[in-house]
């Protein structure tokens, strides 16, 4: 895959290359947020770092994330909690710490592009209360409201929708949204979980089954 790496310093990116590199991808290394900007469409994936000379790389995750679904991987000294949910908030596909083993950075950028759209089920469109959610064209919308969701988190309620009424496992989510339960970030699911709920302002829709998983649709 061609990989655009957003990285300022020249050490790491040089080992970061070298690594991709060897295992068959093609990488382009930048290190300032307005290049990433400038040259994403280009690539399969991008790989930032979030320290940036120029400019915030949260911003930079954000803007990416409005432009266009290009898959984001953060790869960031800044392991704090709160760091990793303002990462996956702002539309991160997966989020790694430094230092990370090469293997494990391979595997999940690998898993990142591989899922890509999944096919859609039978119908196009599912609608639960006044929620309408079009797999197709990945829209929603609550009443008349249109609402905006990162690519995740439309990958998620996508799931959730294509068996609404059903309970569905949070293995069976984290594998299927982020390719591998045992590779995905431990509070990646809760975070989108948490930000579906916000933005469809309708918390009572999406169901937490507890010591199993979530469902889409009301208890009544």
């Amino acid at each position: 895959m061609r990989v655009l790496l957003v990285e300022d310093d020249d050490g790491v990116a040089d080992a970061l290359v070298d690594v991709l590199d060897s295992h068959g991808h093609r990488t382009t290394r930048v290190s300032r947020g307005s290049d990433a900007l400038l040259r994403h469409r280009d690539h399969d994936l991008v790989l930032l770092d979030l320290g940036l000379p120029d400019a915030d790389g949260l911003e930079v995750l954000r803007k990416l994330r409005r432009i266009g679904p290009v898959p984001v991987v953060v790869l960031t000294a800044r392991g704090e909690e709160r760091m990793v949910v303002r990462g996956l908030r702002s539309g991160a596909d997966d989020y790694l710490v430094k230092p990370v083993r090469m293997a494990e950075l391979l595997a999940r950028i690998e898993a990142v592009v591989r899922r890509g759209r999944r096919p859609s089920p039978g119908s196009d469109q599912v609608e639960v209360a006044d929620v309408r959610i079009d797999l197709r064209t990945r829209r929603v919308q609550v009443a008349d409201r249109e609402v905006e969701l990162t690519p995740k988190e439309f990958d998620v309620l996508a799931i959730l929708a294509s068996e609404a009424g059903t309970a569905v496992s949070r293995q069976r989510l984290m594998d299927e949204v982020w390719g591998d339960a045992y590779l995905a970030v431990s509070r990646s699911l809760d975070v989108h979980i948490a930000q579906l709920r916000a933005k469809l302002d309708r918390p009572e829709l999406l169901v937490t089954i507890r010591g199993f998983g979530y469902r889409l649709g009301d208890d009544a």
